[in-house]
């Protein structure tokens, strides 16, 4: 609720045409964020396949991050559990833990079912 009454004071602070002007060079700014802040990419591999192998490998290294960021957690969550000797705790670390492992090596997993 305070941030409404703080909005209907700047609103009216300003006054109606200084409110206009400002959503109007707020607007613009923000969208000239967004287009300054496109890239043009072009792609310097001839090959397609090793474009999207290299996207591949980019992904699936941002889901091994995830997977050992997971792991990290379920230690703690192990090691807490076994502090306050909680159970359902301690089986939710270790079904974490596991779950984190094959997140980590979901790429070897698949290589190694493929193959």
């Amino acid at each position: 609720m305070k941030i409404k009454e703080n909005f209907i004071k700047f609103k009216k602070g300003l006054g109606e045409k200084r409110y206009k002007r400002f959503k109007t060079v707020a607007f613009s700014l923000f969208i000239l964020a967004i287009c300054g802040s496109s890239v043009v990419v072009f792609a310097a591999e001839e090959d397609p396949l090793k474009v999207v192998n290299n996207l591949s490998n980019f992904i699936f290294g941002l889901i091994r991050a995830i997977g050992m960021i997971i792991l990290g957690f379920s230690v703690v969550q192990i090691g807490l559990s076994i502090k306050s000797h909680d159970p359902s705790q301690r089986a939710n670390g270790f079904l974490t833990f596991a779950g984190g492992l094959f997140i980590t090596f979901a790429k070897d997993i698949l290589d190694f079912i493929t193959k």
